[in-house]
C-alpha cells in the first residue's frame, strides 16, 4: 500500500505563497497521474490539480487555475504544489493522491491558513 505524506503548508497573508510537498511510497509513482486535493473545514473535499505521470500534462480547477502549479519529480517519488497570489478561500487542509480509482488511503494533509 501507498503512503502519502504531505507537508508545506502554514499561515500565510492573502497574496502570499507556499509550496506544499507531497512524499509517496511505492514504485509505481511514476506510471500514476497524482493530483492534489483539498477540504475546508465543513465542506467536502475538492479536486484542486493533476499532473500525468510523466509529469508533460497538468490541469487545474477554475478556481486555481493562473495562481497554483502542479509539479513533480518522479526520482524523489514526489509532487508539489506551488500556491500564488493565495486567498482567504484557500484555507483548507490539502491532500495529494492518485487520480485514478480506487484511490490511495489517505494521508493526514498538510493545513494551509490565508488570513491577514
Amino acid at each position: 500500500q501507498v503512503q502519502l505524506v504531505e507537508s508545506g503548508g502554514g499561515l500565510v497573508q492573502p497574496g502570499g505563497s507556499l509550496r506544499l510537498s507531497c512524499a509517496a511510497s511505492g514504485s509505481i509513482f511514476s506510471i500514476t497521474g497524482m493530483g492534489w486535493y483539498r477540504q475546508a473545514a465543513g465542506k467536502s473535499r475538492e479536486w484542486v490539480a493533476g499532473i500525468e505521470g510523466s509529469g508533460g500534462s497538468t490541469n487545474y480547477a477554475d478556481f486555481v487555475e493562473g495562481r497554483f502549479t502542479i509539479s513533480r519529480d518522479n526520482a524523489k517519488n514526489a509532487v508539489y504544489l506551488q500556491m500564488d497570489s493565495l486567498k482567504p478561500e484557500d484555507t483548507a487542509v490539502y491532500y495529494c493522491n492518485r487520480l485514478l480509482n480506487p484511490q490511495w488511503s489517505w494521508g493526514q494533509g498538510t493545513q494551509v491558513t490565508v488570513s491577514p
